[in-house]
């Protein structure tokens, strides 16, 4: 396959950036996407260009390195996709193909198509922890735990943290990634004791990161890797405003 890519390119955080067009040449259909952007990157190297900076590591699906907006979608047209999952079977041969780092405040672009996520780190430090001393791992039927809660909690805990939620929405919310968090913890027994506490801490780390406010739309749960329901963004808002009445 041959193809023209449109690539987002900004030396740094106060530099200006612009879209400039490469050629990819000879890619093969069984690529990921990623690897084809390391075959572009060893061809800028061989006429000693700067190669094109993006975040990986894993490149399985699991880490939420990766990320960034394919033609406009975060992670690309598949559903239930990392961009490192996303295989160059999906477009076709002559096909224009933009590539943009996530926009939002809260992630300043550090250069070409990697951001600064550290925002969302800093919300999980806020609460998104038990800090209690449960010792050794107990028996697996020590603590009762329904099924439906177990998988609603574990659904929950999918999440990544890879911030396309963030990047999809027009709002720039981070209420998916956040709710997911809270939900899994407040779900299961052991989170039970901290849940009003991590609520309140959670959400209130959030408006002070410089996200935007929900407004239901739906786009974040559509661009999700691991298809984090927004059901949990309602569950959130219920442990909130439970947190705020017994804090009263």
């Amino acid at each position: 396959m041959n193809l023209t890519l449109r690539v987002w390119r900004q030396p740094g955080p106060d530099a200006p950036g612009r879209l400039v067009e490469y050629k990819a040449e000879h890619i093969s259909p069984d690529m990921s996407f990623l690897e084809m952007l390391d075959v572009v990157n060893e061809g800028l190297i061989r006429k000693g260009e700067e190669p094109i900076s993006f975040d990986s590591d894993c490149r399985e699906g699991i880490c939420g390195t990766c990320g960034c907006m394919v033609n406009g979608v975060a992670h690309g047209p598949d559903a239930g996709t990392t961009v490192c999952q996303l295989h160059m079977r999906r477009f076709r041969n002559g096909d224009t193909i933009t590539i943009e780092p996530w926009r939002a405040a809260a992630f300043p672009v550090v250069k070409d198509l990697v951001v600064d996520r550290s925002a969302l780190d800093r919300i999980v430090r806020a609460g998104g922890y038990i800090s209690m001393n449960v010792g050794a791992a107990p028996d697996a039927n020590a603590i009762p735990v329904p099924k439906l809660v177990a998988d609603t909690a574990f659904d929950a805990a999918a999440c990544i943290q890879c911030g396309a939620c963030v990047a999809a929405c027009k709002n720039a919310s981070a209420a998916l990634f956040t709710s997911a968090k809270i939900a899994h913890l407040n779900a299961l027994p052991q989170g039970q004791a901290e849940q009003h506490r991590r609520a309140v801490r959670m959400v209130e780390q959030m408006d002070i990161e410089g996200f935007g406010a929900c407004s239901n739309e739906g786009e974040c749960e559509a661009v999700c890797p691991k298809e984090i329901r927004i059901t949990n963004i309602a569950t959130m808002n219920r442990a909130y405003l439970k947190a705020q009445l017994v804090a009263r």
